[in-house]
């Protein structure tokens, strides 16, 4: 699935760093150089800018970038010089600070990777805050939410491409008696199943449950359970059936209404533009009749906005 951001043909690292260092040189910023250079270089090139930014002038970007810039495009840039799971790994801990957890941040994140992603981000965790993560989501969570949250975050999910149609028929079958077919909800069964069972077959399995229950399972989810495990149970659904479709979903989630959710949004754009952004931005359009960028343009402002819209393209 192509991203909106792709290597650059003609990179050279070191022209970069001199373009960005001219760019923070004397008085006032030219965050015109900066947004060119940053949107349109792949993100193991911008990780090979911060090594050879430091090498050829002995001072590390972020740090430079945070004494020249503020406010969200400021976060944004800093965002864009992290690998994958630095930034995700950051993602959860911005989710889990202060009074109160962000809920939606941490279902984001882990329904949106896989079982090697999942590793990934635990390490650089443990690497950046001296911390384990899994400890810290079952101080910060509770209840089915805390089994829903450490059960996606072993990465321990099926992840073959094998499926077989009884099986699917016979998960389907123990979904349905689970919930809208018993008084009260065995939510640990909806745990199980969809924590470790395959997207494929899982896909499968949400077809037999509409055989048998006579409606989706997105539909008896929100009939059986509310809060933040609904917003899980819901979240590993969509992501299951139509990943994009899912993502473009929760952009528009971040802009709709009075404010924006710019944690939300730069978390999204950040993370799959070199992903499936493309497909993000079909859907995007097909759900709501407009173009993601021409949403971004009229939620944002300034070199915030700018540096959104080259990385959507």
């Amino acid at each position: 699935m192509p991203g909106t951001i792709t290597p650059a043909a003609d990179f050279n690292a070191e022209k970069d760093c001199q373009e960005l260092r001219n760019a923070m040189k004397g008085l006032g910023t030219n965050e015109a150089k900066i947004i060119n250079v940053l949107g349109n270089r792949s993100r193991d090139q911008r990780l090979e800018i911060v090594v050879k930014f430091k090498t050829m002038y002995g001072k590390d970007l972020i740090a430079e970038l945070k004494s020249e810039l503020s406010a969200n495009f400021l976060r944004l840039c800093k965002c864009m010089l992290l690998s994958i799971p630095q930034f995700l790994a950051k993602e959860l801990k911005r989710a889990m600070k202060g009074s109160g957890t962000d809920e939606r941040a941490l279902v984001e994140i882990l329904v949106g990777l896989d079982n090697k992603g999942i590793m990934e981000v635990k390490r650089a965790y443990k690497a950046t805050f001296e911390a384990d993560l899994e400890r810290e989501i079952v101080s910060e969570t509770s209840g089915d939410f805390k089994r829903l949250a450490l059960s996606l975050l072993q990465g321990h999910r099926d992840e073959s491409e094998t499926v077989d149609k009884e099986v699917a028929k016979e998960d389907a079958m123990e979904l349905f008696n689970a919930g809208i077919n018993r008084f009260g909800t065995d939510e640990s069964k909806f745990n199980s199943i969809l924590c470790s069972r395959s997207y494929r077959h899982l896909k499968m399995v949400f077809a037999e449950y509409k055989l048998v229950a006579g409606e989706d399972i997105e539909k008896s989810i929100r009939s059986e359970m509310s809060g933040e495990l609904e917003l899980g149970f819901i979240s590993i659904v969509k992501r299951i059936k139509n990943t994009p479709t899912y993502f473009a979903e929760e952009l528009y989630k971040s802009m709709k209404g009075l404010g924006t959710d710019d944690d939300q949004l730069v978390r999204i754009l950040v993370w799959r533009s070199e992903i499936d952004m493309v497909e993000i931005k079909g859907a995007f359009q097909s759900l709501y009749g407009k173009s993601l960028h021409d949403f971004i343009k009229e939620d944002t402002s300034g070199d915030f906005r700018s540096l959104l819209l080259t990385i959507v393209k």
